[in-house]
Protein backbone atom coordinates (compact mmCIF):
# COMPACT_ATOMS: atom_id res chain seq x y z
CA UNK A 1 0.00 0.00 0.00
CA UNK A 2 1.42 3.38 -1.06
CA UNK A 3 1.87 5.90 1.74
CA UNK A 4 -0.11 9.10 1.53
CA UNK A 5 1.52 12.47 0.95
CA UNK A 6 2.42 14.35 4.12
CA UNK A 7 -0.12 16.91 5.30
CA UNK A 8 2.39 19.36 6.76
CA UNK A 9 6.05 20.27 6.54
CA UNK A 10 8.12 20.75 3.41
CA UNK A 11 8.11 19.34 -0.11
CA UNK A 12 9.14 15.71 0.33
CA UNK A 13 8.79 12.91 -2.21
CA UNK A 14 8.48 9.15 -1.75
CA UNK A 15 12.26 8.74 -2.13
CA UNK A 16 13.15 11.11 0.68
CA UNK A 17 14.25 14.01 -1.49
CA UNK A 18 13.33 17.47 -0.22
CA UNK A 19 12.62 20.29 -2.69
CA UNK A 20 14.04 23.60 -1.49
CA UNK A 21 14.87 25.16 -4.88
CA UNK A 22 11.91 26.71 -6.74
CA UNK A 23 12.14 27.59 -10.45
CA UNK A 24 9.45 30.08 -11.47
CA UNK A 25 8.72 30.69 -15.15
CA UNK A 26 7.46 34.24 -15.67
CA UNK A 27 6.61 33.92 -19.37
CA UNK A 28 6.83 31.41 -22.19
CA UNK A 29 7.83 34.14 -24.66
CA UNK A 30 11.39 34.84 -25.75
CA UNK A 31 13.12 37.45 -27.88
CA UNK A 32 15.56 34.91 -29.34
CA UNK A 33 14.76 31.89 -31.52
CA UNK A 34 17.52 29.43 -30.63
CA UNK A 35 17.51 26.54 -33.08
CA UNK A 36 17.66 23.89 -30.35
CA UNK A 37 14.69 25.43 -28.50
CA UNK A 38 12.00 26.66 -30.89
CA UNK A 39 11.21 27.24 -34.58
CA UNK A 40 12.00 30.51 -36.34
CA UNK A 41 8.37 31.65 -36.24
CA UNK A 42 8.10 31.11 -32.49
CA UNK A 43 5.37 29.14 -30.76
CA UNK A 44 1.70 29.59 -29.84
CA UNK A 45 2.20 31.73 -26.73
CA UNK A 46 0.03 31.51 -23.63
CA UNK A 47 -2.85 33.97 -23.69
CA UNK A 48 -2.82 36.77 -21.11
CA UNK A 49 -5.60 35.38 -18.89
CA UNK A 50 -3.76 32.05 -18.69
CA UNK A 51 -0.68 33.67 -17.15
CA UNK A 52 -0.35 34.16 -13.43
CA UNK A 53 -0.56 37.82 -12.45
CA UNK A 54 2.28 39.45 -10.54
CA UNK A 55 0.31 39.19 -7.31
CA UNK A 56 -0.50 35.52 -7.94
CA UNK A 57 3.16 34.71 -8.54
CA UNK A 58 4.18 36.45 -5.33
CA UNK A 59 1.47 34.68 -3.37
CA UNK A 60 2.48 31.22 -4.63
CA UNK A 61 6.16 31.90 -4.03
CA UNK A 62 5.19 33.07 -0.55
CA UNK A 63 3.39 29.76 0.09
CA UNK A 64 6.51 27.90 -1.03
CA UNK A 65 8.83 29.97 1.18
CA UNK A 66 6.70 30.38 4.31
CA UNK A 67 4.92 27.02 4.42
CA UNK A 68 6.99 24.60 2.33
CA UNK A 69 10.61 25.30 3.19
CA UNK A 70 11.81 26.73 -0.13
CA UNK A 71 15.05 28.68 0.35
CA UNK A 72 16.08 29.36 -3.28
CA UNK A 73 13.93 31.06 -5.93
CA UNK A 74 15.10 31.21 -9.55
CA UNK A 75 13.09 33.23 -12.08
CA UNK A 76 13.16 31.81 -15.60
CA UNK A 77 11.20 31.95 -18.87
CA UNK A 78 10.99 31.98 -21.79
CA UNK A 79 12.91 35.16 -21.21
CA UNK A 80 12.09 36.65 -17.79
CA UNK A 81 13.49 40.10 -18.60
CA UNK A 82 10.55 40.73 -20.93
CA UNK A 83 8.08 40.35 -18.05
CA UNK A 84 6.93 43.97 -17.40
CA UNK A 85 6.54 43.57 -13.63
CA UNK A 86 9.81 41.74 -13.02
CA UNK A 87 11.42 44.25 -10.63
CA UNK A 88 8.26 44.45 -8.55
CA UNK A 89 8.01 40.67 -8.33
CA UNK A 90 11.65 40.45 -7.22
CA UNK A 91 11.12 43.15 -4.59
CA UNK A 92 8.04 41.42 -3.18
CA UNK A 93 9.82 38.07 -2.98
CA UNK A 94 12.86 39.70 -1.37
CA UNK A 95 10.51 41.05 1.32
CA UNK A 96 9.31 37.57 2.31
CA UNK A 97 10.23 36.15 5.71
CA UNK A 98 12.38 34.14 5.72
CA UNK A 99 14.03 35.81 2.74
CA UNK A 100 14.97 33.32 0.02
CA UNK A 101 18.03 33.66 -2.18
CA UNK A 102 16.86 35.05 -5.53
CA UNK A 103 18.44 34.46 -8.91
CA UNK A 104 17.50 34.82 -12.58
CA UNK A 105 18.25 32.82 -15.73
CA UNK A 106 18.30 35.06 -18.81
CA UNK A 107 19.59 35.37 -22.34
CA UNK A 108 21.07 38.71 -21.30
CA UNK A 109 19.29 40.96 -23.80
CA UNK A 110 18.60 44.25 -22.00
CA UNK A 111 20.33 43.10 -18.83
CA UNK A 112 22.79 46.01 -18.96
CA UNK A 113 19.84 48.40 -18.72
CA UNK A 114 17.82 46.46 -16.13
CA UNK A 115 20.58 45.14 -13.85
CA UNK A 116 20.78 48.16 -11.49
CA UNK A 117 17.02 48.17 -10.84
CA UNK A 118 16.93 44.40 -10.34
CA UNK A 119 19.83 44.57 -7.91
CA UNK A 120 18.09 47.36 -5.99
CA UNK A 121 14.91 45.25 -5.89
CA UNK A 122 16.75 42.39 -4.23
CA UNK A 123 18.02 40.12 -7.01
CA UNK A 124 21.15 38.33 -5.81
CA UNK A 125 22.71 36.95 -8.99
CA UNK A 126 22.16 35.85 -12.59
CA UNK A 127 22.80 32.97 -14.98
CA UNK A 128 23.26 34.09 -18.58
CA UNK A 129 22.95 31.77 -21.58
CA UNK A 130 25.80 32.09 -24.07
CA UNK A 131 26.66 29.33 -26.53
CA UNK A 132 29.18 31.05 -28.81
CA UNK A 133 31.55 34.00 -28.93
CA UNK A 134 31.36 34.26 -32.73
CA UNK A 135 28.87 36.91 -33.88
CA UNK A 136 27.97 35.19 -37.15
CA UNK A 137 27.53 31.85 -35.41
CA UNK A 138 25.44 33.52 -32.69
CA UNK A 139 23.14 34.95 -35.37
CA UNK A 140 22.71 31.52 -36.97
CA UNK A 141 22.07 29.82 -33.62
CA UNK A 142 19.62 32.36 -32.21
CA UNK A 143 18.29 33.81 -35.50
CA UNK A 144 19.10 37.24 -34.06
CA UNK A 145 22.27 39.34 -34.46
CA UNK A 146 22.54 40.21 -30.76
CA UNK A 147 25.83 38.86 -29.42
CA UNK A 148 27.07 42.35 -28.52
CA UNK A 149 23.93 42.90 -26.44
CA UNK A 150 24.51 39.68 -24.47
CA UNK A 151 28.12 40.65 -23.76
CA UNK A 152 26.94 44.09 -22.64
CA UNK A 153 24.38 42.40 -20.39
CA UNK A 154 27.07 40.32 -18.73
CA UNK A 155 29.19 43.40 -18.12
CA UNK A 156 26.19 45.31 -16.79
CA UNK A 157 25.32 42.52 -14.38
CA UNK A 158 28.87 42.49 -13.07
CA UNK A 159 28.87 46.25 -12.62
CA UNK A 160 25.59 46.03 -10.70
CA UNK A 161 26.98 43.39 -8.35
CA UNK A 162 24.77 40.49 -9.49
CA UNK A 163 27.51 38.00 -8.67
CA UNK A 164 28.60 35.29 -8.95
CA UNK A 165 27.64 35.48 -12.63
CA UNK A 166 27.27 32.06 -14.21
CA UNK A 167 27.29 31.41 -17.95
CA UNK A 168 25.26 28.49 -19.29
CA UNK A 169 26.55 27.02 -22.56
CA UNK A 170 25.13 24.23 -24.71
CA UNK A 171 27.50 22.62 -27.23
CA UNK A 172 26.03 21.14 -30.41
CA UNK A 173 27.87 18.72 -32.65
CA UNK A 174 29.08 20.34 -35.83
CA UNK A 175 27.75 23.72 -34.72
CA UNK A 176 29.79 25.11 -31.82
CA UNK A 177 31.49 22.06 -30.28
CA UNK A 178 34.87 23.55 -31.13
CA UNK A 179 34.37 26.49 -28.73
CA UNK A 180 34.67 24.88 -25.31
CA UNK A 181 38.23 26.16 -24.57
CA UNK A 182 37.44 29.64 -25.95
CA UNK A 183 34.32 29.95 -23.82
CA UNK A 184 36.27 28.95 -20.72
CA UNK A 185 39.06 31.43 -21.50
CA UNK A 186 36.43 34.16 -21.87
CA UNK A 187 34.78 33.26 -18.57
CA UNK A 188 38.10 33.15 -16.71
CA UNK A 189 39.17 36.51 -18.14
CA UNK A 190 35.99 38.20 -16.88
CA UNK A 191 35.52 36.36 -13.58
CA UNK A 192 32.40 34.51 -14.71
CA UNK A 193 31.62 30.90 -13.74
CA UNK A 194 31.07 28.69 -16.79
CA UNK A 195 28.65 25.77 -16.86
CA UNK A 196 28.30 23.50 -19.88
CA UNK A 197 24.93 21.77 -20.19
CA UNK A 198 24.28 18.63 -22.20
CA UNK A 199 21.57 19.29 -24.78
CA UNK A 200 18.31 17.85 -23.45
CA UNK A 201 15.17 16.50 -25.15
CA UNK A 202 13.12 19.62 -24.48
CA UNK A 203 12.99 21.28 -27.90
CA UNK A 204 9.64 22.32 -29.34
CA UNK A 205 10.40 20.51 -32.59
CA UNK A 206 11.05 17.17 -30.83
CA UNK A 207 14.14 16.80 -32.99
CA UNK A 208 16.59 15.92 -30.19
CA UNK A 209 18.92 13.07 -31.10
CA UNK A 210 21.05 11.50 -28.40
CA UNK A 211 23.62 10.39 -30.96
CA UNK A 212 24.15 14.02 -31.99
CA UNK A 213 24.43 15.29 -28.41
CA UNK A 214 27.84 16.43 -27.18
CA UNK A 215 28.34 14.44 -23.97
CA UNK A 216 29.88 15.50 -20.69
CA UNK A 217 32.91 13.31 -21.40
CA UNK A 218 33.42 14.97 -24.77
CA UNK A 219 33.12 18.43 -23.22
CA UNK A 220 35.73 17.59 -20.59
CA UNK A 221 38.05 16.13 -23.22
CA UNK A 222 37.78 19.32 -25.26
CA UNK A 223 38.53 21.47 -22.22
CA UNK A 224 41.58 19.38 -21.35
CA UNK A 225 43.18 20.33 -24.65
CA UNK A 226 43.78 23.77 -23.17
CA UNK A 227 43.50 23.41 -19.40
CA UNK A 228 44.42 21.16 -16.53
CA UNK A 229 41.25 20.00 -14.77
CA UNK A 230 41.12 18.41 -11.33
CA UNK A 231 38.01 17.21 -9.48
CA UNK A 232 36.61 19.89 -7.18
CA UNK A 233 37.01 18.71 -3.56
CA UNK A 234 34.07 20.85 -2.43
CA UNK A 235 30.85 19.06 -1.54
CA UNK A 236 28.51 19.00 -4.53
CA UNK A 237 25.28 18.58 -2.57
CA UNK A 238 22.20 19.01 -4.74
CA UNK A 239 23.96 21.19 -7.32
CA UNK A 240 23.31 19.98 -10.87
CA UNK A 241 26.86 20.73 -12.05
CA UNK A 242 29.90 18.58 -11.45
CA UNK A 243 32.75 21.04 -11.06
CA UNK A 244 36.49 20.91 -11.74
CA UNK A 245 39.32 23.16 -10.60
CA UNK A 246 40.93 24.88 -13.59
CA UNK A 247 44.75 24.88 -13.64
CA UNK A 248 44.87 24.26 -9.90
CA UNK A 249 42.08 26.67 -8.97
CA UNK A 250 40.53 28.66 -7.46
CA UNK A 251 38.63 29.07 -10.76
CA UNK A 252 36.16 26.32 -11.54
CA UNK A 253 34.24 25.04 -14.53
CA UNK A 254 31.10 22.93 -14.34
CA UNK A 255 29.40 20.37 -16.53
CA UNK A 256 25.73 19.51 -16.13
CA UNK A 257 25.41 16.01 -17.56
CA UNK A 258 21.66 15.67 -17.26
CA UNK A 259 21.53 12.87 -19.84
CA UNK A 260 24.73 10.87 -19.39
CA UNK A 261 25.41 11.67 -15.71
CA UNK A 262 21.94 12.09 -14.19
CA UNK A 263 21.72 13.52 -10.70
CA UNK A 264 18.06 12.72 -10.07
CA UNK A 265 18.83 11.06 -6.72
CA UNK A 266 19.92 14.40 -5.27
CA UNK A 267 17.40 16.65 -7.03
CA UNK A 268 15.98 19.39 -4.79
CA UNK A 269 13.94 21.34 -7.37
CA UNK A 270 10.28 22.09 -7.87
CA UNK A 271 8.90 24.13 -10.75
CA UNK A 272 6.04 26.57 -11.26
CA UNK A 273 5.08 27.37 -14.84
CA UNK A 274 3.93 30.79 -16.03
CA UNK A 275 0.35 29.53 -16.11
CA UNK A 276 0.43 28.22 -12.56
CA UNK A 277 1.18 24.51 -12.96
CA UNK A 278 3.49 22.68 -10.56
CA UNK A 279 5.98 20.31 -12.15
CA UNK A 280 7.92 17.96 -9.89
CA UNK A 281 10.49 17.22 -12.61
CA UNK A 282 11.76 19.05 -15.67
CA UNK A 283 10.82 15.98 -17.74
CA UNK A 284 7.46 15.29 -16.08
CA UNK A 285 4.54 14.44 -18.33
CA UNK A 286 2.03 15.45 -15.69
CA UNK A 287 1.33 18.75 -13.90
CA UNK A 288 -0.73 19.92 -10.94
CA UNK A 289 -2.87 23.02 -11.33
CA UNK A 290 -2.44 25.67 -8.66
CA UNK A 291 -3.84 28.54 -10.73
CA UNK A 292 -7.33 27.05 -10.80
CA UNK A 293 -7.29 26.43 -7.04
CA UNK A 294 -5.95 29.91 -6.32
CA UNK A 295 -8.53 31.63 -8.50
CA UNK A 296 -11.22 29.37 -7.06
CA UNK A 297 -10.65 30.76 -3.57
CA UNK A 298 -8.25 28.22 -2.04
CA UNK A 299 -6.42 29.49 1.03
CA UNK A 300 -2.66 29.20 1.46
CA UNK A 301 -2.95 25.99 3.47
CA UNK A 302 -4.87 24.32 0.65
CA UNK A 303 -2.38 25.53 -1.96
CA UNK A 304 0.44 24.11 0.18
CA UNK A 305 -1.42 20.79 0.49
CA UNK A 306 -1.77 20.52 -3.28
CA UNK A 307 1.90 21.36 -3.78
CA UNK A 308 2.95 18.68 -1.28
CA UNK A 309 0.78 16.12 -3.07
CA UNK A 310 2.33 17.02 -6.43
CA UNK A 311 5.84 16.63 -5.01
CA UNK A 312 5.03 13.33 -3.31
CA UNK A 313 4.31 11.80 -6.72
CA UNK A 314 7.71 12.73 -8.17
CA UNK A 315 9.33 9.87 -10.04
CA UNK A 316 12.70 8.38 -9.11
CA UNK A 317 14.37 9.69 -12.26
CA UNK A 318 13.79 11.38 -15.60
CA UNK A 319 13.89 8.06 -17.50
CA UNK A 320 15.60 9.37 -20.65
CA UNK A 321 17.34 5.99 -21.05
CA UNK A 322 14.05 4.10 -20.72
CA UNK A 323 12.76 2.86 -24.10
CA UNK A 324 9.32 4.10 -23.00
CA UNK A 325 10.58 7.66 -22.37
CA UNK A 326 8.26 10.33 -23.71
CA UNK A 327 9.46 13.87 -24.23
CA UNK A 328 7.26 16.36 -22.33
CA UNK A 329 4.61 18.04 -24.43
CA UNK A 330 5.84 21.43 -23.25
CA UNK A 331 9.21 22.61 -24.54
CA UNK A 332 11.82 24.13 -22.24
CA UNK A 333 10.63 27.67 -23.09
CA UNK A 334 7.20 26.87 -21.64
CA UNK A 335 8.47 24.94 -18.61
CA UNK A 336 11.24 27.16 -17.29
CA UNK A 337 14.82 26.04 -16.72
Amino acid sequence: MTAAAPTDGGLVDRYGRVARDLRVSLTDKCNLRCTYCMPAEGLPWLAGPQLLTDDEIVRLVGVAVRLLGVTEVRFTGGEPLIRPGLAGIVAAVAALEPRPRISLTTNGLGLDRLAPALRAAGLDRVNVSLDTLDAARFARLTRRDRLADVLAGLAGAAAAGLTPIKINSVLMRGVNDDEAPALLRFALAHGYELRFIEQMPLDAQHGWDRAAMVTAEEILAALRTGFDLAPDPAERGAAPAETWLVDGGPARVGVIGTVTRPFCGDCDRTRLTADGQVRACLFATEESDLRGALRGGADDAELARRWRAATWGKRAGHGIDDPAFLQPARPMSAIGG
